[in-house]
């Protein structure tokens, strides 16, 4: 199999994530592949029309994506405990703490991209919804952070720590700890994970 990859994307951190958690990041060949939002990547293309990563090709030669549906593939490749449980309210709890993590990245990568525009080209309303939604996002996450896990992790917890982690990354300036003792003090113990420490975002190889 191969991935198409990138260390400073944090939906590809999340796979990865997966892959160290579960013992099988050497199932597949991590290919750097460069993406823009403007200018589509022809190789990447014929895997993926959307031109987005991460994007995991298969042993016969078909491509799946996003990097949720990578996740629970790749969870179907072990012998081990289930990232993504298998039905009722824990499965839908830890989908739907992917999707809220998912979503939240989604905002911070169009928070950015607006920032990253010449400032008589910015929208300062799209900027102040940004904040709205990012504060009463991640005080939604401190009242959660007592239920997140350290042991017995699901895919909810590996998409919040990657989300924060990126945080940390990209948009430091937000300081998304402040005020929010319970979120730090769990993101601390699990970026302190093997997992974690070997997949942190830089330029790669």
């Amino acid at each position: 199999m191969k991935l198409h990859w990138s260390p400073r994307s944090p939906f590809v951190r999340k796979v990865m994530v997966c892959a160290y958690e579960r013992g099988i990041a050497d199932r597949f060949e991590c290919v750097r592949t460069p993406v823009a939002m403007d200018t589509p990547n022809p190789a990447l293309l014929h895997d993926n029309p959307l031109s987005k990563l991460p994007t995991l090709v298969l042993d016969d030669g078909s491509a799946l994506f996003d990097s949720s549906v990578i996740c629970e593939y790749l969870d179907t490749l072990h012998h081990g405990a289930r990232l993504f449980p298998a039905s009722g309210t824990e499965r839908f709890r830890a989908l739907q703490q992917q999707a809220f993590a998912d979503g939240l990245l989604d905002i911070y990568l169009l928070l950015r991209q607006e920032r990253n525009k010449p400032p008589a080209q910015q929208r300062p309303q799209w900027l102040d919804a940004f904040k709205v939604k990012s504060d009463a996002s991640l005080d939604a996450l401190e009242k959660l952070a007592p239920s997140l896990r350290q042991d017995g992790i699901q895919i909810g917890d590996i998409a919040i720590a990657c989300t924060l982690a990126w945080l940390d990354f990209r948009l430091p300036d937000l300081e998304w700890r402040k005020g929010r003792p319970a979120l730090g003090a769990w993101h601390a113990c699990f970026a302190a994970r093997d997992a974690m420490r070997r997949t942190e975002p830089g330029d790669g190889e």
